[in-house]
């Protein structure tokens, strides 16, 4: 029998609304909603009175621009308590940061980008923080080949075509062989480095997080480039490999038992 899907074009073009007026700090009006989606301005008008009626957008009564709403904070609460394996891995991420002095994010896959989980601040004064639930670029840096290295190669292949390899900056690592053979290396090693190729003055490790039956979930630690300095990055390597199998072992834990 030939598989069929259920398309539902409303549902798509309130979720891109949603995104787009979460992505702007001043909120969006109907117009501009209208004019940046290419959606016709009745339409949007129909799925943010909707949208608003829900509490999931408010609008300001005086300039009638749209901004997220308490709803969608709520449902956001709810998803991050879920993922109670992320308490597994504060203790470790909190002992890794005291080790190397820099910003600790765990993060998952999400789609074609990576979502912060949780994050462990630097207590330096000039430092490198997101809140977690920031999206990232997939294919961007350490993060990226961490990541990638998880899955089959056929599969990060397909990825690395889809999404195209982007020049952050310089260094950045564009050329689709050289990104397969990195991707590569972090999976024999269990870590991968980036010196400035997503950031410039910014360096990162990351280390992918073995766990079965679940999206790829990676760890890293960031800062710049004067404070990240060589013998920090050694102690950053030999000590993110380490996280990583604490963490994977405890999740794994978690998964035998049915927690997760």
């Amino acid at each position: 029998m030939k598989k069929t899907s259920y398309s539902a074009p409303s549902v798509k073009k309130a979720f891109k609304i949603l995104q787009t007026v979460a992505d702007s700090p001043s909120g969006l009006g109907v117009s501009e909603l209208a004019k940046q989606l290419g959606i016709g301005k009745s339409t949007v008008h129909g799925i943010t009175a909707s949208l608003e009626e829900m509490g999931v957008l408010v609008r300001n009564p005086i300039d009638k621009r749209y901004t997220v709403g308490y709803t969608l904070l709520e449902l956001g609460r709810k998803t991050y308590g879920r993922i109670e394996w992320r308490e597994v891995a504060k203790t470790p991420m909190r002992r890794f940061m005291e080790k190397v002095g820099e910003t600790i994010f765990l993060g998952i896959m999400n789609g074609d980008h990576i979502t912060i989980l949780d994050v462990v601040e630097s207590p330096n004064e000039m430092k490198i923080t997101s809140p977690p639930g920031t999206r990232l670029p997939l294919l961007a840096g350490a993060t990226g080949k961490a990541f990638l290295s998880l899955l089959d190669e056929k599969v990060v292949k397909e990825i690395v075509r889809r999404v195209g390899l982007v020049r952050y900056t310089s260094k950045s690592v564009t050329d689709p062989k050289k990104f397969l053979r990195e991707v590569q290396e972090t999976r024999k090693r269990g870590y991968a480095i980036d010196d400035e190729e997503y950031l410039l003055g910014v360096r990162a490790v990351a280390a992918p997080i073995q766990i079965s039956s679940h999206p790829p979930v990676a760890i890293w630690a960031v800062g710049f480039t004067s404070s990240l300095n060589d013998q920090k990055m050694e102690t950053a390597i030999s000590e993110i490999q380490l996280v990583a199998y604490e963490i994977s072992r405890a999740i794994e834990g978690w998964v035998t038992k049915g927690i997760i």
